[in-house]
């Protein structure tokens, strides 16, 4: 599920339509969690498909570790690639802003953690980077994991309108990061070798 200050909006017609943050949105906001509405789909029942739903799938959804492609149910399928995004996902099934979001300002996620299936190039922002490929999130997945630790702390402090979703117990571990009792774990996590 995407933060609840958030809106779909048209972006351009080179990216087409993005999720907008309708308020400010600080670093260390969950901006998205894995819900039980969101749906997972396995390689099979991808490939049993018409060809019209693996179109659909392709379009909108991102592979899991195990491999298999998920389909959030909400705005959070609209959220686009940026090599500067502004949100980050962790190894937790949530995504992170990793700087404060105006209102105004689009989400965005860097697609390299993905899993995507098939490189692609991605609109120049003046980064070294031009093409995401299947394989980034074993190349940069400590740049990242600095980012994401860079705000963790924030977690705790920030409001969490989607704190909810978020199982109780993986809340204690959140706070236990964040007292430094233990690590956090690396986004390289999410990695599906293909």
């Amino acid at each position: 599920m995407i933060h609840p200050n958030t809106e779909l909006k048209f972006i351009n017609d080179d990216v087409g339509y993005g999720v907008v943050a309708t308020k400010l949105i600080p670093a260390g906001t969950i901006t998205w969690v894995l819900d039980k509405l969101d749906r997972e789909f396995s390689p099979s029942d991808f490939q049993s498909m018409d060809p019209l739903y693996q179109n659909i799938l392709e379009t909108y959804t991102y592979r899991n570790n195990k491999g298999n492609l998920v389909l959030c149910w909400d705005l959070g399928r609209f959220v686009n690639h940026s090599f500067n995004s502004n949100c980050l996902t962790t190894s937790y099934d949530f995504e992170i802003a990793i700087r404060d979001i105006c209102p105004g300002e689009q989400l965005t996620d860097d697609y390299g953690y993905l899993n995507i299936s098939e490189p692609f190039r991605g609109i120049d922002e003046g980064t070294k980077r031009k093409v995401v490929y299947p394989d980034d999130l074993t190349k940069y997945y400590k740049v990242w994991d600095k980012k994401i630790e860079t705000v963790f702390n924030k977690i705790v402090l920030q409001e969490q309108p989607l704190k909810p979703l978020i199982e109780p117990k993986l809340w204690v571990k959140i706070q236990n990061i964040v007292d430094g009792k233990e690590p956090m774990d690396s986004i390289l996590n999410n990695y599906f070798k293909q």
